[in-house]
């Protein structure tokens, strides 16, 4: 099963683990999409994106209107968050246009410390 791990950390640490995996050659087990700050993952990843996504894990790629078909929304709506994924790297787009997102699974890793 493929996943992949939203997270939540400072760029040097997300710098650092990249740079761990060139040097030994071997890559992680889940691909890791990481954001800087809690505030910026919840600005990519909103209710609607998430359920999204739900509709996306295991899929084949889609078209934006077949994946708005599948969530029960407008096209037009689903391509704005597509887009959104899109730029966030949360979802890949195949040569002929079509979007997917290449995994089984997500989990979402952050910690909130105390202030």
């Amino acid at each position: 099963m493929k996943t992949a791990v939203l997270d939540v950390r400072a760029p040097n640490e997300a710098t650092a683990d990249f740079v761990r995996v060139w040097k030994i050659g071997k890559g992680m087990k889940s691909a890791r999409i990481t954001f800087a700050t809690p505030e910026l993952l919840w600005k990519v990843l909103t209710a609607k994106r998430w359920q999204l996504l739900k509709a996306r894990c295991g899929a084949s790629p889609l078209s934006i209107r077949e994946a708005a078909r599948r969530v029960g929304r407008d096209a037009k709506a689903v391509h704005t968050d597509v887009t959104a994924l899109l730029n966030a790297g949360v979802l890949d787009r195949v040569e002929d246009g079509r979007v997917i997102f290449p995994f089984d699974s997500v989990k979402v890793e952050f910690l909130l410390h105390a202030a």
